[in-house]
């Protein structure tokens, strides 16, 4: 339950009775007594964790000891553990650390961001749902976005992928009415200001509404495409298959096999996982792989460039592939090549051809398995209905720890997280450096800008923004609704 509720529990039952209560499904930690009942919640993601001791009172009664403890760096790591977790984890950590693309703006992924008011995060997401599927309009329920964290701009590996977007419903279309939608609108938005995975984000909506009015009444105005929502008419909309189930009280968007009315365009049979759009989006806007031969991906990811691309801004690589350009993590090295760069290729792998036999040609895009394009470059269809996929071989660098073909071993002491510190240690007293010696130039920042001279030149970064499309009434007169009574 929700700390509401564990505190309605301990103030509506018999003093006494409950001596504890410990709360969960709360991101924060909190810690009070309600008519002698200690109701405790200690935090989220082992950031934090309570030390209890109880013992017996006078009466009969209860007394207890709750101390915070907050894991730190500082605390050392248990030896034995660290080797049983390194064991089980290190071919998956060599996957997981592979480079899939480039952010050259932050992602703004935090709890108190996503489930309070639009996020360029969330609005990149849901445009992408969108145009994947050439839908009317997307609506996602929040809590898909599990980050809670901003994503500072350099390179995203597949493991931030899996991080932010862990769970494995697809995305759905839905075929629903204007009276559905609008119904969905004030069911997300029903219980601001508590930090509800329902809270929208969505893509080609627009509306506002006043947390200050009676849930259920709360939208002032909803457009979609720019036009006023209207009720009769129907809309195609993309969304999780978790909401088509009618889950965090989206019942109107409930599923006609699930005994609602919504009509399903694309099914949760037929829907695509929403880290496996995102894998293939990054995958396709490499510079140095390309979907060949397989026309209907080229075609199809071409069209959702095109479309996306108008709301989002894409910043190209300032230097082509072998370019002496200072790059991620890099300095120039004897070839031209910047030490990162390759370690950037060696990251992807080079492997020989692959073929996954199917007993059949490929169709559609949506046939294609996740598992199928994972860290490779190019997807490919022979003749015999097979599908080949290829990577392309690396630049051909002098030996060094940080050009290693395999960039889990750039060294025994030095992870890809270690490594990532190091540069953006070096790099920020760079940027001091600068800025005492006068040498600053205009638009050197880690956070507010893009960063285009640190683009690698495998790819091309995005820069995801935010336009206005959810509009909170009263935050402009000064009338704070996110304040916690």
């Amino acid at each position: 339950m929700r700390e509401p509720n564990d505190i309605k529990l301990a103030q509506n039952t018999p003093e006494g009775l409950i001596d504890l209560i410990l709360g969960g499904h709360d991101h924060y930690y909190n810690h009070e007594v309600v008519k002698a009942t200690h109701v405790l919640r200690s935090g989220t993601d082992f950031r934090q964790l309570s030390y209890i001791e109880a013992w017996r009172g006078q009466g009969g009664h209860w007394d207890f000891s709750i101390v915070r403890r907050d894991i730190v760096s500082s605390i050392p790591e248990d030896p034995t553990l660290v080797q049983l977790v390194d064991k089980l984890t290190f071919s998956l950590r060599e996957k997981l650390n592979k480079p899939v693309g480039y952010i050259a703006a932050p992602l703004d992924a935090r709890f108190t961001t996503v489930r309070l008011r639009e996020s360029n995060l969330g609005n990149f997401v849901c445009d992408l749902m969108r145009h994947y599927y050439d839908t009317d309009c997307a609506l996602m329920a929040s809590g898909t976005i599990r980050g809670d964290q901003v994503y500072p701009p350099g390179v995203l590996r597949i493991k931030d992928i899996l991080n932010c977007f862990p769970f494995e419903d697809p995305v759905v279309v839905l075929r629903v009415t204007g009276r559905a939608l609008l119904d969905a609108l004030e069911n997300s938005v029903s219980l601001v200001p508590a930090l509800e995975g329902r809270f929208p984000q969505v893509s080609n909506i627009t509306f506002e509404y006043s947390a200050g009015k009676p849930p259920g009444s709360r939208i002032v105005r909803a457009q979609v495409d720019k036009l006023p929502i209207e009720e009769g008419r129907k809309y195609t909309l993309a969304t999780r298959a978790y909401m088509a189930h009618g889950k965090d009280g989206f019942d109107s968007l409930l599923a006609k096999s699930e005994g609602g009315d919504a009509e399903e365009v694309v099914s949760e049979e037929n829907g695509m996982i929403m880290s496996t759009i995102l894998r293939q989006y990054f995958l396709s806007l490499k510079i140095v792989g390309r979907w060949r031969r397989m026309t209907s991906l080229h075609k199809h990811w071409d069209e959702v460039h095109s479309k996306l691309h108008q709301d989002h801004d894409v910043v190209e690589s300032s230097q082509p592939a072998g370019a002496g350009v200072l790059g991620k993590r890099g300095r120039k090295s004897g070839n031209g090549v910047t030490q990162a760069d390759a370690a950037d290729f060696a990251s992807i792998g080079h492997r020989a051809p692959i073929k996954l036999h199917h007993g059949g040609k490929v169709k559609h895009h949506h046939a294609i398995n996740h598992d199928q394009i994972h860290g490779h470059e190019m997807i490919d269809s022979d003749s015999d209905g097979s599908v080949v996929l290829e990577d392309p071989a690396p630049p051909s660098v002098a030996a060094h720890p940080l050009t290693s073909s395999n960039p889990m071993s750039l060294d025994d002491s030095m992870s890809h997280a270690e490594s990532d510190r190091l540069y953006h240690l070096a790099r920020s007293y760079g940027k001091r450096w600068m800025a005492l010696a006068g040498v600053a130039r205009e638009g050197v920042g880690m956070v507010d800008g893009h960063e285009s001279e640190d683009i690698p030149s495998w790819t091309r970064g995005i820069a995801p923004k935010v336009e206005g499309r959810i509009i909170q009434l009263g935050e402009e007169a000064g009338i704070d609704w996110n304040r916690t009574p």
